[in-house]
Protein backbone atom coordinates (compact mmCIF):
# COMPACT_ATOMS: atom_id res chain seq x y z
CA UNK A 1 0.00 0.00 0.00
CA UNK A 2 2.70 2.53 0.75
CA UNK A 3 4.51 1.69 -2.58
CA UNK A 4 1.00 2.25 -4.41
CA UNK A 5 0.82 5.52 -2.40
CA UNK A 6 4.07 6.54 -3.32
CA UNK A 7 3.12 6.20 -7.07
CA UNK A 8 -0.14 8.23 -6.80
CA UNK A 9 1.60 10.78 -5.31
CA UNK A 10 4.60 11.25 -7.32
CA UNK A 11 2.21 10.77 -10.15
CA UNK A 12 0.55 13.79 -9.09
CA UNK A 13 3.36 15.38 -8.38
CA UNK A 14 4.39 14.99 -12.43
CA UNK A 15 1.06 15.84 -13.29
CA UNK A 16 1.46 19.27 -11.40
CA UNK A 17 4.66 19.89 -12.72
CA UNK A 18 3.51 19.94 -15.80
CA UNK A 19 0.59 21.72 -15.10
CA UNK A 20 2.88 24.46 -14.12
CA UNK A 21 5.39 24.48 -16.73
CA UNK A 22 2.23 24.68 -19.66
CA UNK A 23 1.22 27.91 -17.45
CA UNK A 24 4.67 29.33 -17.84
CA UNK A 25 4.80 28.43 -21.54
CA UNK A 26 1.75 30.12 -21.71
CA UNK A 27 2.60 33.33 -19.82
CA UNK A 28 5.92 33.64 -22.26
CA UNK A 29 3.71 33.11 -25.38
CA UNK A 30 1.23 35.36 -24.73
CA UNK A 31 4.14 38.07 -23.75
CA UNK A 32 5.59 37.19 -27.40
CA UNK A 33 2.21 37.60 -28.63
CA UNK A 34 1.93 40.92 -27.14
CA UNK A 35 5.03 42.23 -28.37
CA UNK A 36 5.13 41.39 -32.19
CA UNK A 37 1.75 42.14 -32.61
CA UNK A 38 2.09 46.02 -32.21
CA UNK A 39 2.46 46.30 -36.03
CA UNK A 40 -1.45 45.30 -35.62
CA UNK A 41 -3.18 48.19 -34.70
CA UNK A 42 -1.55 50.79 -36.91
CA UNK A 43 -2.75 48.67 -39.63
CA UNK A 44 -6.02 48.16 -38.60
CA UNK A 45 -6.61 52.26 -38.18
CA UNK A 46 -5.05 52.36 -42.04
CA UNK A 47 -7.82 49.89 -43.13
CA UNK A 48 -10.90 51.63 -41.02
CA UNK A 49 -9.68 54.57 -42.75
CA UNK A 50 -10.62 53.56 -46.32
CA UNK A 51 -13.15 50.79 -45.55
CA UNK A 52 -16.16 51.99 -43.18
CA UNK A 53 -17.88 49.01 -41.34
CA UNK A 54 -16.59 45.50 -42.31
CA UNK A 55 -15.21 44.51 -38.94
CA UNK A 56 -15.81 41.11 -39.93
CA UNK A 57 -14.01 41.20 -42.97
CA UNK A 58 -11.27 43.26 -42.00
CA UNK A 59 -10.68 40.81 -39.53
CA UNK A 60 -10.70 37.75 -41.97
CA UNK A 61 -8.05 39.40 -43.86
CA UNK A 62 -5.44 39.62 -40.81
CA UNK A 63 -6.33 36.27 -40.49
CA UNK A 64 -5.64 35.68 -44.15
CA UNK A 65 -2.09 37.46 -43.50
CA UNK A 66 -1.21 36.06 -40.20
CA UNK A 67 -1.74 32.44 -41.49
CA UNK A 68 -0.36 32.57 -44.98
CA UNK A 69 -3.43 31.04 -45.82
CA UNK A 70 -5.38 32.05 -49.36
CA UNK A 71 -9.00 34.13 -48.88
CA UNK A 72 -12.30 33.68 -51.26
CA UNK A 73 -14.62 37.04 -50.84
CA UNK A 74 -18.03 36.42 -51.87
CA UNK A 75 -20.60 39.17 -52.58
CA UNK A 76 -22.61 41.56 -54.81
CA UNK A 77 -20.93 43.88 -56.53
CA UNK A 78 -20.28 47.41 -54.73
CA UNK A 79 -19.78 45.84 -51.34
CA UNK A 80 -15.74 46.68 -51.15
CA UNK A 81 -14.41 43.82 -51.44
CA UNK A 82 -11.92 44.59 -54.22
CA UNK A 83 -11.48 47.67 -52.38
CA UNK A 84 -10.58 46.23 -48.94
CA UNK A 85 -7.83 43.73 -50.70
CA UNK A 86 -6.11 46.81 -52.43
CA UNK A 87 -6.12 48.99 -49.33
CA UNK A 88 -4.58 46.12 -46.99
CA UNK A 89 -1.67 45.49 -50.09
CA UNK A 90 -1.38 49.60 -49.89
CA UNK A 91 -0.44 49.12 -46.50
CA UNK A 92 1.83 46.44 -46.52
CA UNK A 93 5.78 47.02 -47.92
CA UNK A 94 5.09 44.21 -50.22
CA UNK A 95 4.64 43.74 -54.20
CA UNK A 96 1.21 43.76 -55.70
CA UNK A 97 -0.72 42.42 -58.28
CA UNK A 98 -4.28 43.14 -59.31
CA UNK A 99 -5.47 40.20 -61.91
CA UNK A 100 -8.94 40.63 -63.04
CA UNK A 101 -10.31 37.46 -64.12
CA UNK A 102 -12.02 37.56 -67.98
CA UNK A 103 -14.48 35.13 -69.91
CA UNK A 104 -11.37 35.07 -72.54
CA UNK A 105 -8.52 34.81 -70.33
CA UNK A 106 -5.65 32.27 -70.72
CA UNK A 107 -3.76 30.68 -68.21
CA UNK A 108 -0.45 32.57 -69.64
CA UNK A 109 -2.14 35.81 -68.66
CA UNK A 110 -1.70 34.40 -65.52
CA UNK A 111 1.46 32.07 -64.47
CA UNK A 112 3.55 33.78 -67.91
CA UNK A 113 4.49 32.16 -71.07
CA UNK A 114 7.92 31.14 -72.96
CA UNK A 115 8.83 34.20 -75.60
CA UNK A 116 10.85 32.60 -78.75
CA UNK A 117 14.06 35.16 -79.19
CA UNK A 118 15.17 35.12 -83.23
CA UNK A 119 17.90 36.53 -82.11
CA UNK A 120 19.60 34.26 -80.19
CA UNK A 121 17.13 31.07 -81.42
CA UNK A 122 16.20 30.66 -77.59
CA UNK A 123 13.56 30.63 -75.94
CA UNK A 124 12.88 33.44 -72.87
CA UNK A 125 10.69 32.94 -69.70
CA UNK A 126 8.34 36.20 -69.49
CA UNK A 127 6.48 36.04 -66.13
CA UNK A 128 3.05 36.67 -65.62
CA UNK A 129 1.54 38.89 -62.50
CA UNK A 130 1.20 35.49 -60.21
CA UNK A 131 5.26 36.90 -59.21
CA UNK A 132 4.30 38.84 -56.48
CA UNK A 133 3.19 38.93 -53.36
CA UNK A 134 0.31 40.02 -52.50
CA UNK A 135 -2.67 38.85 -55.31
CA UNK A 136 -5.81 40.27 -55.95
CA UNK A 137 -7.93 37.72 -57.78
CA UNK A 138 -10.68 40.31 -58.90
CA UNK A 139 -14.03 38.52 -59.77
CA UNK A 140 -12.65 34.91 -60.03
CA UNK A 141 -14.99 32.97 -60.82
CA UNK A 142 -16.02 34.80 -64.26
CA UNK A 143 -12.91 33.13 -65.98
CA UNK A 144 -13.22 29.32 -67.03
CA UNK A 145 -11.90 26.06 -65.34
CA UNK A 146 -8.36 26.12 -67.32
CA UNK A 147 -7.88 29.89 -66.20
CA UNK A 148 -8.39 28.97 -62.56
CA UNK A 149 -6.56 26.13 -62.79
CA UNK A 150 -3.80 28.27 -63.24
CA UNK A 151 -3.75 29.60 -59.86
CA UNK A 152 -3.61 25.67 -58.47
CA UNK A 153 0.47 24.99 -57.84
CA UNK A 154 0.97 28.45 -57.02
CA UNK A 155 -1.21 28.01 -54.41
CA UNK A 156 -0.91 24.93 -52.46
CA UNK A 157 3.14 24.99 -53.38
CA UNK A 158 4.57 28.78 -53.60
CA UNK A 159 5.92 27.87 -57.17
CA UNK A 160 5.08 27.64 -60.96
CA UNK A 161 6.24 25.92 -63.78
CA UNK A 162 6.67 27.39 -66.89
CA UNK A 163 7.65 25.17 -69.81
CA UNK A 164 10.34 22.80 -68.53
CA UNK A 165 11.37 25.66 -65.40
CA UNK A 166 9.52 25.61 -62.32
CA UNK A 167 10.29 29.41 -60.33
CA UNK A 168 9.93 29.72 -56.63
CA UNK A 169 7.39 32.59 -55.54
CA UNK A 170 7.78 35.25 -52.87
CA UNK A 171 7.54 33.76 -49.19
CA UNK A 172 5.23 35.96 -48.00
CA UNK A 173 2.44 35.35 -51.26
CA UNK A 174 -0.92 35.30 -50.70
CA UNK A 175 -3.65 34.81 -53.05
CA UNK A 176 -7.12 36.86 -52.06
CA UNK A 177 -9.67 36.21 -54.50
CA UNK A 178 -13.21 37.77 -54.94
CA UNK A 179 -16.07 36.23 -56.63
CA UNK A 180 -19.87 37.17 -57.48
CA UNK A 181 -22.43 34.91 -55.99
CA UNK A 182 -22.50 31.71 -58.77
CA UNK A 183 -26.25 32.55 -59.67
CA UNK A 184 -24.89 35.50 -61.41
CA UNK A 185 -24.72 35.80 -64.76
CA UNK A 186 -21.58 34.81 -66.46
CA UNK A 187 -20.08 33.75 -63.50
CA UNK A 188 -18.53 29.87 -63.26
CA UNK A 189 -18.37 27.52 -61.04
CA UNK A 190 -14.53 27.19 -59.47
CA UNK A 191 -13.46 23.60 -59.68
CA UNK A 192 -13.54 21.63 -56.46
CA UNK A 193 -9.37 21.65 -56.17
CA UNK A 194 -9.22 24.80 -56.10
CA UNK A 195 -12.30 26.08 -53.88
CA UNK A 196 -10.25 23.57 -51.06
CA UNK A 197 -7.34 25.67 -52.22
CA UNK A 198 -8.56 28.52 -50.11
CA UNK A 199 -8.57 28.77 -46.32
CA UNK A 200 -11.19 30.99 -45.78
CA UNK A 201 -14.54 31.35 -47.71
CA UNK A 202 -16.06 34.95 -46.43
CA UNK A 203 -19.38 35.96 -47.62
CA UNK A 204 -19.44 39.70 -47.50
CA UNK A 205 -23.00 41.25 -46.71
CA UNK A 206 -24.30 45.11 -46.93
CA UNK A 207 -23.26 47.57 -44.32
CA UNK A 208 -25.85 48.49 -41.32
CA UNK A 209 -27.98 51.28 -42.13
CA UNK A 210 -25.56 53.56 -39.59
CA UNK A 211 -22.52 52.11 -41.39
CA UNK A 212 -24.09 53.29 -44.98
CA UNK A 213 -24.46 56.94 -43.37
CA UNK A 214 -21.27 57.03 -42.46
CA UNK A 215 -20.26 55.58 -46.04
CA UNK A 216 -22.19 58.78 -47.19
CA UNK A 217 -20.97 61.30 -44.90
CA UNK A 218 -17.58 60.37 -45.05
CA UNK A 219 -16.57 59.92 -49.29
CA UNK A 220 -15.84 62.30 -51.47
CA UNK A 221 -18.08 61.00 -54.42
CA UNK A 222 -15.37 62.83 -57.20
CA UNK A 223 -12.43 61.16 -55.94
CA UNK A 224 -12.78 58.42 -53.23
CA UNK A 225 -8.62 57.28 -53.24
CA UNK A 226 -7.35 57.97 -49.42
CA UNK A 227 -3.85 57.78 -49.26
CA UNK A 228 -2.57 54.68 -47.22
CA UNK A 229 0.19 54.82 -45.35
CA UNK A 230 2.78 51.45 -45.15
CA UNK A 231 2.72 50.07 -41.76
CA UNK A 232 4.64 46.59 -42.14
CA UNK A 233 6.86 44.69 -43.85
CA UNK A 234 7.11 41.38 -44.57
CA UNK A 235 9.82 40.33 -42.01
CA UNK A 236 7.65 41.73 -39.04
CA UNK A 237 4.50 39.67 -40.90
CA UNK A 238 6.71 36.59 -40.75
CA UNK A 239 7.88 36.48 -37.22
CA UNK A 240 4.33 37.03 -36.53
CA UNK A 241 3.62 33.91 -38.62
CA UNK A 242 6.14 31.79 -36.25
CA UNK A 243 4.67 33.20 -32.95
CA UNK A 244 1.02 32.76 -34.12
CA UNK A 245 2.17 28.80 -34.89
CA UNK A 246 3.53 28.64 -31.29
CA UNK A 247 0.46 29.51 -29.44
CA UNK A 248 -0.65 26.68 -27.28
CA UNK A 249 -3.40 24.46 -27.99
CA UNK A 250 -4.32 21.97 -25.84
CA UNK A 251 -4.85 18.09 -26.78
CA UNK A 252 -9.37 18.42 -25.46
CA UNK A 253 -9.29 21.55 -28.09
CA UNK A 254 -6.89 19.35 -31.08
CA UNK A 255 -10.02 16.16 -30.13
CA UNK A 256 -12.82 18.94 -30.46
CA UNK A 257 -11.56 19.61 -33.80
CA UNK A 258 -11.02 16.85 -35.51
CA UNK A 259 -14.86 15.56 -33.59
CA UNK A 260 -15.90 18.39 -35.86
CA UNK A 261 -14.21 17.60 -39.27
CA UNK A 262 -15.16 13.80 -38.78
CA UNK A 263 -19.12 15.19 -38.17
CA UNK A 264 -19.20 16.57 -41.44
CA UNK A 265 -18.03 13.03 -43.26
CA UNK A 266 -19.87 10.66 -41.01
CA UNK A 267 -22.87 12.26 -39.15
CA UNK A 268 -24.44 9.23 -37.99
CA UNK A 269 -20.92 8.06 -35.94
CA UNK A 270 -22.08 11.40 -33.94
CA UNK A 271 -26.07 11.00 -33.75
CA UNK A 272 -26.17 13.90 -36.55
CA UNK A 273 -29.22 13.28 -38.60
CA UNK A 274 -27.27 14.81 -41.53
CA UNK A 275 -26.54 11.54 -43.89
CA UNK A 276 -28.93 12.52 -46.25
CA UNK A 277 -27.73 16.39 -46.86
CA UNK A 278 -24.25 15.90 -47.25
CA UNK A 279 -22.94 14.38 -50.45
CA UNK A 280 -18.97 15.29 -49.19
CA UNK A 281 -17.73 16.50 -45.80
CA UNK A 282 -14.70 18.32 -45.36
CA UNK A 283 -11.51 17.49 -46.30
CA UNK A 284 -7.83 16.95 -44.01
CA UNK A 285 -6.99 20.72 -44.97
CA UNK A 286 -10.45 21.77 -43.20
CA UNK A 287 -8.38 19.82 -39.94
CA UNK A 288 -4.82 22.07 -40.49
CA UNK A 289 -6.80 25.24 -41.66
CA UNK A 290 -9.27 25.37 -38.11
CA UNK A 291 -5.97 24.79 -36.24
CA UNK A 292 -4.62 27.53 -38.10
CA UNK A 293 -7.45 30.00 -38.30
CA UNK A 294 -8.07 29.11 -34.22
CA UNK A 295 -5.00 30.23 -33.65
CA UNK A 296 -4.92 33.75 -35.09
CA UNK A 297 -8.01 34.21 -33.65
CA UNK A 298 -5.94 33.61 -30.26
CA UNK A 299 -3.43 36.08 -31.41
CA UNK A 300 -5.75 38.97 -32.22
CA UNK A 301 -7.31 38.48 -28.76
CA UNK A 302 -3.87 38.30 -27.45
CA UNK A 303 -3.68 35.63 -26.13
CA UNK A 304 -0.98 32.62 -26.12
CA UNK A 305 -3.74 30.05 -25.91
CA UNK A 306 -6.57 28.46 -28.09
CA UNK A 307 -10.28 28.26 -26.35
CA UNK A 308 -13.00 26.73 -27.64
CA UNK A 309 -14.78 29.94 -28.94
CA UNK A 310 -11.77 30.65 -31.04
CA UNK A 311 -12.56 26.73 -32.92
CA UNK A 312 -16.06 27.84 -33.21
CA UNK A 313 -15.61 31.27 -34.57
CA UNK A 314 -13.44 29.19 -37.21
CA UNK A 315 -15.60 26.88 -38.48
CA UNK A 316 -18.04 28.84 -41.04
CA UNK A 317 -15.76 30.26 -42.56
CA UNK A 318 -13.16 26.93 -42.75
CA UNK A 319 -16.07 24.42 -43.55
CA UNK A 320 -18.50 26.82 -45.66
CA UNK A 321 -16.70 25.70 -48.96
CA UNK A 322 -15.36 22.50 -47.85
CA UNK A 323 -19.10 20.51 -47.77
CA UNK A 324 -20.67 19.60 -50.67
CA UNK A 325 -24.43 19.19 -50.32
CA UNK A 326 -26.81 16.27 -51.62
CA UNK A 327 -29.85 17.00 -53.86
CA UNK A 328 -32.12 16.18 -50.71
CA UNK A 329 -30.53 19.36 -49.03
CA UNK A 330 -31.10 21.79 -52.48
CA UNK A 331 -34.23 20.31 -52.37
CA UNK A 332 -35.46 21.72 -48.87
CA UNK A 333 -33.45 24.67 -49.16
CA UNK A 334 -30.72 23.53 -46.60
CA UNK A 335 -27.26 25.09 -46.88
CA UNK A 336 -23.98 24.69 -45.57
CA UNK A 337 -24.20 27.08 -43.02
CA UNK A 338 -27.36 25.03 -41.53
CA UNK A 339 -24.82 21.78 -41.74
CA UNK A 340 -22.37 23.98 -39.71
CA UNK A 341 -24.69 25.44 -37.45
CA UNK A 342 -26.09 21.35 -35.82
CA UNK A 343 -22.66 19.80 -36.06
CA UNK A 344 -21.55 22.84 -33.45
CA UNK A 345 -24.96 22.89 -31.43
CA UNK A 346 -24.66 18.93 -31.34
CA UNK A 347 -20.52 18.04 -30.35
CA UNK A 348 -19.51 18.26 -27.00
CA UNK A 349 -17.31 21.56 -26.35
CA UNK A 350 -14.43 20.36 -24.14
Amino acid sequence: MLGENKVISQTDSERSHHEHENQTDIGFISEQVQHSSLWLAPLRRELSRVIIGQQYLIDRLLVSLLSGGHLLLEGLPGLAKTLAVKTLASALKCDFKRIQFTPDMLPADIIGTEIYNQKDTSFEIKRGPIFSSIILADEINRAPAKVQSALLEAMQEKQVTIGEKTFQLPELFLVLATQNPIEQEGTYPLPEAQVDRFMLKVPVTYPTATEERMILDSRNHVDSRVDVEQVAEPTVIMHSRSVVESIYMDDKIKDYIVSLVCATRDPATYALDLGDYIETGASPRATLNLKSVSRCLAYLSGRGYVTPDDVKNSAFDVFRHRIRLSYEAEAESISSEDIIRTVLDKIPVP
